[in-house]
């Protein structure tokens, strides 16, 4: 009785059940594509109980799941979308073969990155662990053409705009040199679009191979590219609290 009770949007609702992420779910309350108690909806804000009806795609949505997570080594040469007019590879479709379940990425690597990937059943979590404001650091690995000298440095710890685009601090530390290829070691608090590639163009270097090697308390370790492991961390509960 008590649970009817407890008010939830319905957007983050529909994420929560593992049909899709939030953004997927607004988007289809949009569309039209949402009915509750048997009326369509176009409103990402209603909030509904236990007690109501929640249908998508006229199907009716399934009861919230455990919260799953799995690391994945993305291989270079894949996209983390299905949406794609060139037809090039995705994750997706490998992981299908491997997981009997649609799982929803935390982030995203670009089509020549790299390294760890989280993937998730659960929507709200996917965009808890995304939000900048969390503070969940991402590491990488990142082998440049160029040179980085401290003054670059300096500039990236205090935030930098690049083509009216403000950047939030990053931290970076020089590693090995081999001629003018050189190797970083880059620590970010938030994912926007090739971020990394972008701002190292900006100073003139480009970048020849990116490594994800951690996403907050999650590391790619001993993965190989495309293995997929499911993780048993007994603490999602309080990753979902921030």
């Amino acid at each position: 009785m008590v649970d009817n009770l407890i008010n939830e949007r319905i957007a983050k609702k529909i994420a929560n059940s593992g049909l899709c992420s939030r953004r997927e779910a607004e988007r289809l309350i949009n569309n039209g594509c949402v009915k509750l108690n048997g009326n369509v909806i176009k409103n990402c804000n209603i909030n509904v109980t236990t007690k109501d009806i929640i249908e998508v795609n006229n199907q009716k949505l399934k009861a919230k799941e455990k919260v799953r997570l799995w690391l994945y080594y993305k291989k270079k040469g894949f996209l983390v979308t299905t949406k794609d007019t060139q037809g090039r590879p995705n994750i997706f479709d490998e992981i299908k073969l491997k997981v009997n379940k649609r799982l929803i990425s935390i982030g995203r690597l670009d089509f020549n990155s790299e390294g760890l990937l989280l993937l998730t059943n659960n929507g709200d979590f996917a965009r808890k662990l995304e939000l900048p404001q969390n503070k969940f650091q991402r590491t990488y690995k990142v082998r440049i053409f160029g040179t980085i000298n401290n003054k670059i440095k300096d500039q990236l710890k205090n935030g930098i705009k690049v083509n009216s685009i403000k950047y939030k601090p990053i931290e970076l530390e020089l590693e090995e040199e081999k001629g003018k290829n050189r190797w970083l070691t880059m620590r970010l608090y938030e994912g926007k679009n090739r971020e990394i590639r972008k701002i190292m163009d900006h100073f003139g270097c480009t970048v020849n191979r990116l490594i994800r090697i951690s996403y907050g308390p999650f590391n790619l370790k001993d993965l190989k590219p495309g293995q997929l492991t499911e993780l048993k961390y007994k603490n999602f509960n309080k990753l979902l609290k921030s």
